[in-house]
C-alpha cells in the first residue's frame, strides 16, 4: 500500500523525503480505518511493516526523485469484514489517506513558515507553484480508506497473496482459511448448544443470551455450557423406569409425557 509520497498533493502540500523517513517508523503498528472515523469499532487493519521506496527514472513536479512510503498491512478474514475484503480485492476500495502531524509547514518559495509570508499555496511565483513542504514528523495517528485522497497516488498497491513474496504462502494461506472456517463452525455449534441448554434451564434468559453468546469465545462458552448442564441435571434428575428388588412402583405414565 502506498501511504504517502513527496509529490505535491491536491491541497498543494508535500512531504519532504526526511519526513517520509521519519513517518516510516511512526506508521508501524498504526491502525487502518475508514473515512478517518476514529471509533474503535471502525478499525479494520493494521500496518506491520513499512518501506521507503525510490522509484527509478521518475521525478516529482518539483524535480525531485520520486519517493514514497510503502506500508504492509494485515486484516483478519471474518464475516464482519467479508464485504470490505471483497471490495479491496475487486479494486473498489483502493484509495487511502494518512492521518499524521508534522512540526512545520515550510513555504517552498521563501522557506518561511507557511502563512507567515506573502506567498499563497497553489499560486505561481516566478514560474514556480507555491506549496507547503511538510517537515518534522511528530506523530502518525492512522491511515484510512477514503473516496478521494489528498495524495493522488495513495492507495492499495496489491494484496499480499498477489505479491511475489506472498505467492509462496498461497497453499499455507488456503489451509489456514480452511481451518478458520472449521473453527467458526465449531463456535457456531457451541453457541447453539449453549442456547439450547438455556431454554432447558430458564426460558426467560434466552432472549437476552441470544445476542450475548455471539460475542463470546470458546472459554466463556464452555464455562456457560458446563454451568447449564449442571443446572439442568439438578432440575431434571434421571428417573429409573424399573423398581429396585423388593420394591413396587406405581406407574402413571407421567414419566413419558413431554
Amino acid at each position: 500500500m502506498l501511504l504517502c509520497d513527496n509529490e505535491v498533493d491536491r491541497d498543494f502540500e508535500r512531504f519532504s523525503v526526511s519526513t517520509l523517513r521519519e513517518l516510516s517508523e511512526l506508521f508501524v503498528g498504526a491502525t487502518g480505518i475508514c473515512d478517518h472515523d476514529w471509533r474503535s469499532e471502525n478499525q479494520v487493519a493494521r500496518i506491520y511493516r513499512t518501506e521507503l521506496v525510490t522509484e527509478k527514472g521518475k521525478t516529482t513536479s518539483c524535480g525531485e526523485a520520486y519517493v514514497y512510503l510503502k506500508g504492509f498491512a494485515y486484516m483478519l478474514r471474518t464475516e464482519a469484514n467479508a464485504e470490505l475484503i471483497a471490495q479491496i480485492e475487486g479494486g473498489i476500495k483502493r484509495e487511502t489517506s494518512v492521518g499524521c502531524s508534522v512540526a512545520q509547514s515550510i513555504c517552498s518559495i521563501c522557506g518561511a513558515e507557511i502563512g507567515t509570508c506573502s506567498h499563497e499555496k497553489g499560486k505561481v511565483y516566478g514560474g514556480e507553484r507555491c506549496c507547503a513542504v511538510l517537515t518534522g514528523a511528530v506523530d502518525a495517528y492512522e491511515w484510512s480508506f477514503v473516496a478521494v485522497p489528498a495524495q493522488r497516488s495513495a492507495g492499495v498497491i496489491k494484496s499480499f497473496i498477489e505479491s511475489e513474496a506472498g505467492r509462496g504462502y498461497a497453499a499455507e494461506f488456503a489451509a489456514l482459511e480452511k481451518s478458520a472456517q472449521l473453527g467458526r463452525k465449531y463456535l457456531d455449534s457451541l453457541r447453539a448448544e449453549v442456547l439450547r441448554l438455556c431454554l432447558v434451564c430458564d426460558e426467560k434468559m434466552h432472549p437476552a443470551l441470544e445476542k450475548s453468546v455471539q460475542l463470546m469465545e470458546e472459554p466463556e462458552l464452555i464455562k456457560l455450557k458446563d454451568a447449564f448442564e449442571e443446572a439442568s441435571a439438578k432440575l431434571y434428575p434421571p428417573v429409573t423406569q424399573l423398581p429396585g428388588r423388593g420394591e413396587v412402583t406405581a406407574f402413571s405414565g407421567e414419566e413419558y409425557i413431554i
